[in-house]
């Protein structure tokens, strides 16, 4: 994919009008699923799944564990769209690429936006297999994919980021997981390229930084979101203690077991809270 801003536009609007041509809803809540948030898909009534290789210009997702598809229905009478795989920028892709699906989005008419992801808890109060709301992010990417020339149409060439995670839709988060019985905690997101684990150095000067939990994803995307104007939720399942004294061994089979279970604590009280959005 060329990224001549021309280009890209055009290519993001060739891939909304496909989307929007075979579908019957107009979704107005996207949710990202992150490894081992699958079950919220099941609970989708009327679900319409459309794989990325049929949408015109999508990149295609090949990290474990995400299956690659946007699927669309009904949760509590409300139109969501689901992006059941991402891309990561280890996999090789550019900013652009990583966050085109959020740009489509934009186009579809998406006006909030709730991401979830897997991540290593770096806050020692953290538990292991429990749900973390993301309060803030830490770009530590060496990347933006606002960087080169501004689409004014989809928003503002320096976007405001005081309040990057909507603190109404935190609030409701919260209410949420009590109703449904599940502690959750909350913390400031780290996102860096991988494909490696971390350091006990990097841990150690990440916890410095004032991060509670680190991952390969989600600040690229809530990035865009947050300039397209939509209103963003985000929830860290925290897979493994990335705490650096005692730092043990840690495997992507061991992140996608945990984040399975924690999975679905996040999926109740997503289900939970989207009446209220």
């Amino acid at each position: 994919m060329s990224f001549n801003m021309e280009e890209y536009v055009s290519k993001v609007k060739s891939a909304a009008k496909f989307l929007k041509e075979n579908i019957d809803i107009k979704p107005d809540i996207a949710i990202v699923l992150g490894s081992g948030l699958q079950g919220i898909a099941e609970s989708l009534k009327n679900a319409k799944s459309i794989s990325y290789d049929e949408i015109p210009n999508f990149p295609v997702s090949t990290a474990p564990g995400h299956k690659g598809e946007m699927i669309f229905g009904k949760i509590k009478n409300k139109n969501v769209m689901l992006m059941n795989g991402r891309f990561h920028y280890y996999e090789g892709y550019s900013m652009k690429e990583v966050t085109f699906p959020i740009r489509v989005m934009q186009e579809i008419g998406i006006k909030t936006f709730i991401v979830t992801n897997a991540a290593g808890g770096m806050n020692p109060n953290f538990e292991k297999g429990k749900p973390c709301l993301i309060t803030d992010q830490i770009n530590f990417f060496g990347d933006n994919p606002l960087l080169g020339e501004n689409n004014e149409e989809w928003g503002p060439r320096f976007p405001d980021m005081s309040e990057v995670f909507s603190k109404r839709l935190r609030d409701l988060a919260i209410k949420a997981a009590k109703k449904v019985g599940e502690p959750i905690f909350t913390g400031v997101y780290l996102g860096i390229t991988g494909p490696t684990f971390e350091t006990p150095a990097e841990l150690k000067m990440m916890r410095n930084f004032g991060a509670d939990l680190v991952g390969m994803s989600t600040v690229p995307e809530v990035i865009v979101a947050r300039h397209a104007g939509m209103e963003i939720l985000g929830f860290s399942a925290i897979t493994d203690m990335a705490i650096a004294e005692g730092l043990e061994e840690v495997t992507a089979d061991d992140v996608i077991a945990v984040a399975n279970k924690t999975g679905e604590k996040i999926s109740a009280i997503i289900m939970e809270l989207i009446e209220n959005i």
